[in-house]
């Protein structure tokens, strides 16, 4: 750990950074984060600021040079996994046609905790595409408010059946509402502690067919209550129920 020099520190409300790859007792943060510290939120030299590194690590610093396109930062102190999970939640979803839904479920699953997610073209699937970086700076957005040490990994975009033809070693759940499949609760068929890649379809659900071929490929079908839900709802509460087994 490392320590402190003598002199006086301003101290603040937190304030929480993005800055991958620290190394050493000085980080400099990039052009965008630089600009909000000392733009935006109006912070000065010797206040005290929290980083993430996206990698497990949480730090505590001090501003040291006030520069709004490369901010220094001195690390005054390091936490390693902050949150420890002793899980892996991957979350396969279908994007949604109003693309402010989906951004919703991103942010609430980061803020859950998720490791990694996949946006799935299915049949029912209306919008074929995602804006990526737009994704990624609300990614890493929630990751700093919930104080999430490790990034959320974004995926590319694709088909379903490509998908499912992927190994994953851990429990496989598939959630929909067809009343032609036997369907138990998610706490029937998960273990704790194990990893878990969740399925969650589009607007109109997964067809009978997808949800067969998923079953060959060993996912289990679930339900999430007996609400019939929409897709961002049925994706959070995909993530909080897993979170949940888990405490």
């Amino acid at each position: 750990m490392l320590k402190n020099k003598n002199e006086d520190i301003i101290p603040s409300a937190m304030q929480v950074f993005y800055a991958p790859g620290i190394k050493g007792e000085k980080c400099v943060l990039d052009a965008t984060e630089s600009k909000h510290c000392i733009k935006v939120l109006r912070l000065r030299k010797n206040q005290q600021v929290t980083l993430i590194d996206g990698t497990g690590n949480l730090y505590e610093g001090i501003i040291e040079e006030p520069d709004p396109e490369a901010c220094v930062i001195r690390i005054t102190k390091v936490t390693k996994d902050s949150q420890p999970r002793s899980y892996k939640l991957h979350l396969a979803v279908s994007p949604l046609k109003n693309p402010e839904r989906f951004d919703w479920l991103i942010e609430k699953c980061v803020e859950i905790g998720v490791d990694e997610i996949t946006p799935l073209i299915c049949k029912n699937t209306e919008k074929k595409n995602i804006k990526t970086d737009r994704i990624n700076k609300i990614i890493i957005s929630a990751m700093k408010q919930s104080l999430k040490t490790h990034l959320t990994i974004l995926n590319e975009v694709i088909d379903f059946k490509n998908f499912i033809s992927r190994d994953f070693k851990g429990t496989k759940l598939i959630a929909h509402c067809s009343v032609n499949f036997y369907r138990v609760s998610v706490p029937e068929v998960y273990r704790k502690r194990d990893d878990a890649l969740f399925l969650i379809g589009p607007e109109g659900d997964f067809t009978d067919e997808e949800i067969r071929d998923a079953e060959k490929m060993g996912y289990r079908s679930v339900h999430l209550g007996p609400s019939r839900l929409r897709t961002e709802t049925a994706g959070i509460a995909a993530c909080h129920s897993i979170y949940l087994l888990n405490q």
